[in-house]
């Protein structure tokens, strides 16, 4: 019991992971109806940002304490982001009104190139590290419930709370502030919106700040476990499932999606992966999604897209 405990945990810790990274997606299509497929590339933009000023600011200021670099490195790369959103909504997405689902997707897909290229040429193409001091070393709780108790890993764990604390205050955001009922109301209908007084290019920029934000903290704990390199951006790539099997237009749907993905990911391979020669973790994710498809396709707490044209 305590093993099966210790590998259920461990998937809803990299399913929060998971559920972080899906929630930029969900944010910008709820708002603006954008799949982004940029958003693994903000995710990697952000984490070079905060990599390189963390060690850029010391060298600057002369101030060598490491909670100061990597408060003010996150400072900054959270306004580089901000930036980042308004660029691509003046530049691009404003342009792109009223076009076809198509010709927005192809316009994500030249942003996320773009800021892959710009990423390299402003910070460069090494492997950076991110160092915010989480634990690595693991703990063994509950030792007096179970024999040999159950291993934790404590950066895991400390990443997990990181995107549930942001996931709640996102929630807050959205329920309780004008501005996130404004967000809900576009999400809803946006003609309606508009004919009630609510500027739908000021929505999009604050959305697409907003998954900029997301993108710096998936970024800031990736970088921190796995370090930042470009095969960062493919992170966006294991959140996919996720947005798929919670749907596309439910925030809760992300964080529920991306429990189920972690936790049958660990599972899979663990108590299965034994019997078929191992690998389940890798592809468990897609076929999962795949064959939900066939049953629901919006996802268990997505809407049909036709009711929202």
């Amino acid at each position: 019991m305590g093993f099966f405990l210790e590998t259920l945990l461990g998937g809803l810790m990299a399913g929060m992971l998971y559920s972080l990274v899906a929630l930029g997606f969900v944010l910008i299509f709820k708002a603006s109806g954008v799949f982004n497929f940029a958003q693994g590339a903000m995710v990697l933009f952000a984490a070079l940002a905060m990599a390189r000023f963390a060690e850029w600011i010391p060298q600057w200021t002369g101030i060598a304490s490491p909670v100061f670099a990597n408060v003010a490195a996150f400072l900054v790369a959270g306004v580089i982001m901000f930036v980042v959103a308004w660029v691509i909504e003046f530049l691009v997405l404003r342009h792109l009104v009223n076009q076809e689902g198509a010709t927005l997707l192809m316009a994500t897909l030249g942003i996320t190139y773009f800021l892959e290229g710009l990423g390299q040429t402003l910070f460069g193409n090494s492997i950076y590290k991110i160092d915010v001091g989480m634990p690595k070393d693991p703990v063994i709780a509950l030792e007096s419930t179970f024999q040999g108790g159950i291993l934790i890993n404590k950066e895991d764990l400390i990443a997990a709370l990181i995107s549930a604390a942001l996931v709640a205050v996102l929630s807050l955001f959205f329920q309780k502030t004008s501005t996130g009922r404004a967000l809900r109301a576009v999400a809803d209908d946006h003609q309606a919106a508009q004919s009630v007084g609510i500027p739908l290019n000021r929505i999009w920029v604050i959305v697409w700040c907003v998954a900029g934000i997301v993108a710096l903290v998936a970024g800031m704990i990736w970088g921190s476990k796995l370090g930042v390199q470009f095969s960062l951006a493919t992170v966006a790539l294991r959140a996919l499932p996720v947005v798929i099997l919670g749907g596309l237009t439910s925030v809760p749907g992300a964080i529920i999606g991306g429990l189920i993905i972690g936790v049958g990911e660990k599972l899979s391979e663990v108590y299965i992966g034994p019997m078929v020669g191992g690998g389940i973790e890798i592809w468990f994710a897609y076929v999962l999604a795949l064959g939900f498809l066939l049953i629901r396709p919006q996802g268990l707490f997505g809407e049909k897209i036709i009711d929202r044209v």
